[in-house]
């Protein structure tokens, strides 16, 4: 490893280690449970937390390097037990740059009863695009949860699947996008759910959820900078 791959590597694990912080500040997780890993760029690699840890004990250091089949290349403790959940995702979705596990309360009762949260509201057109699926009920340990997350979340537009029985799955380009998609899930989970203490609950109209999820990826937020008559960006 060069000392510019080094250097990279160890960014990406404090990176790592700083977006667990965020499941904790968003209610996210309890104790140890739930995960974020991040796929090294450019290589089979990925990073990933150790198993059992506490969140405040958790530094750059004790971060997990695994390969893509989850053996471990570097690190002392052993890794989360969904690695090989997450190993199995990289492998089939290039496109993923980052995954994340949570047991966050409102969504994960959606995953207990079994329902797909209904694309309600317009905050789950635009980061969503259709309401979050229902994955298939499957034991931790080996590759079979990243089974269901892959074969559930192939040509749907949800960053986020709820496993059966179990909790919220997120992907994303990136750790950080994929820690995003696993708050915003709890979000409308908690929002869907209240609504349907009010009464039903109604599906919006699919064309108003395209109309929603182009303008939200595509025109929200800040454009990128652009060159500048001399090449300066402007």
């Amino acid at each position: 490893m060069t000392t510019t791959e080094r250097a990279a590597l160890d960014r990406l694990k404090a990176e790592v280690c700083a977006l667990h912080a965020e499941l904790l500040r968003w209610g996210l997780v309890a104790w140890t449970s739930g995960n974020v890993s991040a796929r090294v760029p450019g290589s089979e690699l990925m990073v990933i937390k150790p198993s059992g840890v506490s969140y405040e004990e958790l530094t750059p250091d004790l971060m997990i390097v695994c390969d893509l089949d989850g053996k471990v290349l570097e690190g002392e403790l052993s890794p989360s037990s969904d690695t090989a959940a997450h190993a199995y995702v990289y492998r089939h979705r290039a496109d993923v740059g980052g995954v994340v596990h949570t047991h966050s309360p409102y969504a994960t009762a959606w995953a207990a009863a079994g329902e797909p949260i209904p694309c309600a509201i317009t905050a789950m057109g635009d980061e969503f695009g259709d309401d979050i699926p229902i994955g298939p009920f499957a034991l931790i340990g080996d590759d079979s949860i990243g089974q269901g997350i892959v074969g559930t979340l192939d040509g749907h537009r949800s960053p986020a699947v709820l496993m059966r029985g179990h909790g919220v799955f997120t992907i994303g380009a990136s750790a950080k996008a994929a820690v995003k998609a696993a708050v915003m899930c709890e979000d409308v989970a908690r929002t869907v759910h209240l609504a349907r203490q009010l009464g039903q609950v109604q599906r919006l109209q699919q064309q108003h959820i395209d109309q929603l999820y182009d303008r939200y990826q595509n025109v929200y937020g800040q454009a990128a900078p652009t060159a500048g008559p001399e090449g300066a960006r402007a």
